[in-house]
């Protein structure tokens, strides 16, 4: 299958801004292509051991790409990503905001992954590409191995870091964890990997594919498939997923998905915890931070703590 790369042209101050509006509308396999020079200590995940590419002079300027198979309603979902520049544009100079359109054919994309996706650190947690071969100094270490494949995240995102730091801080032996919006699965197996084992986790996510490649990347990290139980649908209104997934079950429910989802989402989440559990969120850039804290207190959550990393922040919430 072919896909067609749509590359809005923007600013780099704007890129986060623009990206978040893309995942506002759902849009989650984002791209970003700029000529800003990386320094070592800003690099996420640390120090990478390949040498950067010489890039030309930054001007300050960005692409922000994002994807559509050739089975998409690329006419609606342009004139959305239209709609939400214009909007944008309001509040926030976003360059040209004009959008570019090539093709990327199926094996390019394959190979993409592989070109930028290599292994990093995590504070002590490796996340290495299943094609690389682990480094003698990384062997005895927590690792966990990751295949994206059409699915949301590496590990390489600031809400997932954001996440993973908030897991390695609440998480304990025998907890009911719950992975709202699973992707990839790399909440749930990095749980999995923290505690040993010593946990059961159920997730969800709106997509079929995610589910699939959460499965695979299970397998991928000897993880069995009877430590957790997946299900496709939306917790939001879909009375029979909420079933499925439980009532006062829960020690940590995460959820790395958006602002708006969470808003939206808030009501269905104090009802799947145990009094005395922590919902650990992100996924929410930082204008939209007093809504979600708001949202989250009106459904009768304490809020613990708020993190930033960038333009992302997390908010992790207790039922008392």
């Amino acid at each position: 299958m072919n896909w067609i790369k749509y590359s809005i042209n923007t600013t780099t101050f704007a890129e986060d801004f623009v990206s978040a509006a893309l995942m506002e509308l759902g849009i989650v396999s984002i791209e970003i292509e700029n000529n800003v020079p990386v320094d070592d200590g800003d690099r996420q995940g640390g120090v990478f051991e390949e040498l950067q590419p010489d890039l030309p002079e930054d001007e300050g300027l960005s692409k922000v790409c994002f994807y559509l198979g050739e089975d998409d309603d690329h006419e609606s979902v342009l004139q959305q990503v239209k709609a939400a520049l214009e909007e944008l544009k309001e509040t926030t100079d976003i360059g040209a905001g004009t959008i570019d359109t090539s093709l990327t054919k199926q094996e390019d994309w394959i190979n993409n992954w592989k070109q930028f996706f290599k292994s990093f650190y995590i504070d002590d947690i490796l996340i290495k590409p299943t094609w690389e071969e682990i480094a003698p100094a990384d062997q005895g270490k927590i690792f966990v191995e990751i295949d994206p494949g059409v699915s949301f995240g590496t590990g390489k995102h600031e809400t997932t870091q954001l996440c993973i730091r908030q897991l390695k801080k609440y998480l304990k032996a025998g907890d009911e964890i719950l992975d709202v919006g699973c992707g990839s699965g790399i909440l749930s197996i990095i749980a999995n990997k923290l505690l040993e084992g010593k946990c059961h986790l159920v997730g969800t996510d709106i997509d079929e594919d995610c589910i699939a490649s959460t499965y695979e990347n299970f397998e991928v990290n000897h993880i069995d498939k009877s430590a957790g139980d997946f299900y496709v649908g939306n917790l939001i209104d879909d009375k029979q997923l909420q079933d499925k997934v439980g009532y006062d079950k829960y020690d940590v429910v995460v959820a790395n998905i958006l602002a708006d989802i969470i808003i939206a989402m808030a009501p269905a989440i104090p009802p799947t915890m145990k009094q005395g559990a922590y919902f650990i969120t992100s996924g929410i850039i930082d204008f939209k931070e007093n809504e979600v804290k708001a949202a989250l207190e009106q459904v009768g959550l304490d809020i613990v703590e708020i993190n930033h990393q960038g333009e992302w922040v997390n908010i992790t919430a207790q039922k008392n």
